[in-house]
């Protein structure tokens, strides 16, 4: 059965409801299962692995698999949006648009449930997004391999495109992320006496300082990266000097090359503050699965070329955005897309006051549907 424009709006604010974190999406699944199986079945095969659920559309000839990944986690935040339908979940939110994400891809995965496509159609609502690179951990455990498609596409959500309006590029549309945890470890003492100690915190300051050079000394201008460090702890009181210094960041890059350029530096300049301090440094770089989302030049083509020309789609060229996600590394292996729809909101993800607007989904659903029905007859 296709889901009318009233049962979507059913579906997302329930979802919306229902938050989990990473790897606890227990009631999202459950949920999900249930208006899966409530489709017609007889093109449908089903498979669950911890918090994720797979779903083949069986094609009537199928030469090519067709994927479509969505997320279905959320975030450690409060809601503050005063909606009807808030949050459940004390401390726990749908403030990255994860919701509104599944919504889609249940309207979508019901239309072809009921009408049958030529190729495949793979479907994975992935867990853990936002925390454990969930897609790569599906990935490489070979959870995907029997349904592996021969390309992929995704969608996020974007405060600033209008309702419905879906946004791409060729190219990199999402950063590469990785996280920097740096421990530096010396010798505790006295303030009178700094000679008889390792002081962490001028060692700490001066790794903070080396590496800002990095973007500015050792990225080519014309490229993009960006190196933030938001939390330094040392020292419990002004008159100890102190013996450990802990420092955390994030890398970002519009390429994986280059967020590998910029980690191979933060990890020589940490070893070359040891070395000029004398003190013992734990560096963790830690990316995951969170590379860069560079989008397939093919599929892109594709994508764009269709949503142009399509009536009734508002097609916005988007320039890249620094933020992170991990559909990054299901296109380092897959060739994919990942592209935005507009959901025209003041506030910005991540936000506990985020309220997508609703109208995207229909919007949305609509676009992709035709895509795929387009995409399906052309894929030999």
């Amino acid at each position: 059965m296709t889901l009318t424009t009233k049962a979507l709006t059913k579906i997302y604010e329930d979802l919306h409801q229902i938050p989990e974190l990473g790897l606890q999406e227990h009631e999202t699944q459950a949920y999900l299962l249930n208006v899966i199986k409530r489709l017609p079945q007889t093109n449908l095969k089903i498979k669950t692995v911890e918090t994720a659920t797979l779903v083949l559309v069986a094609g009537s000839v199928a030469k090519k698999t067709i994927g479509w990944r969505t997320d279905i986690d959320a975030l450690p935040v409060t809601e503050k949006t005063g909606l009807p339908f808030a949050s459940k979940h004390p401390g726990m939110m749908h403030a990255c648009g994860h919701d509104l994400h599944m919504t889609v891809a249940l309207g979508l995965l019901a239309y072809f449930a009921e009408h049958q496509p030529k190729n495949n159609l793979f479907f994975l609502f992935q867990p853990a997004e936002e925390n454990a690179s969930g897609g790569k951990r599906l990935y490489d455990s070979g959870a995907l391999d029997d349904w592996l498609p021969d390309e992929i596409y995704g969608l996020h959500i974007n405060p600033q495109l209008p309702a419905g309006a879906i946004g791409c590029r060729q190219g990199t549309l999402f950063a590469g992320t990785c996280e920097i945890h740096a421990r530096f470890h010396g010798k505790s003492g006295h303030a009178a006496y700094p000679h008889l100690a390792n002081d962490m915190v001028v060692a700490g300051a001066y790794f903070v300082s080396q590496l800002q050079t990095i973007v500015s000394r050792n990225v080519n201008p014309i490229e993009a990266g960006v190196v933030t460090l938001g939390q330094f702890h040392a020292g419990t009181i002004g008159n100890v000097i102190s013996g450990e210094a802990k420092i955390d960041g994030t890398i970002r890059a519009l390429t994986q090359k280059m967020n590998r350029h910029i980690q191979r530096r933060v990890q020589t300049i940490a070893e070359g503050v040891a070395l000029a301090f004398n003190c013992e440094v734990e560096l963790k770089l830690n990316q995951g699965g969170y590379y860069p989302v560079e989008n397939n030049p093919i599929t892109t083509k594709a994508l764009i070329d269709f949503m142009q020309q399509e009536p009734g789609v508002n097609f916005i060229e988007t320039e890249p955005a620094m933020t992170g996600e991990d559909f990054g590394y299901l296109i380092s292996k897959i060739n994919g897309t990942m592209f935005w729809l507009g959901v025209d909101q003041p506030y910005q993800l991540h936000s506990e006051k985020l309220a997508p607007n609703e109208a995207a989904i229909e919007k949305g659903v609509a676009a992709i549907t035709a895509y795929f029905k387009q995409r399906d007859q052309t894929l030999a």
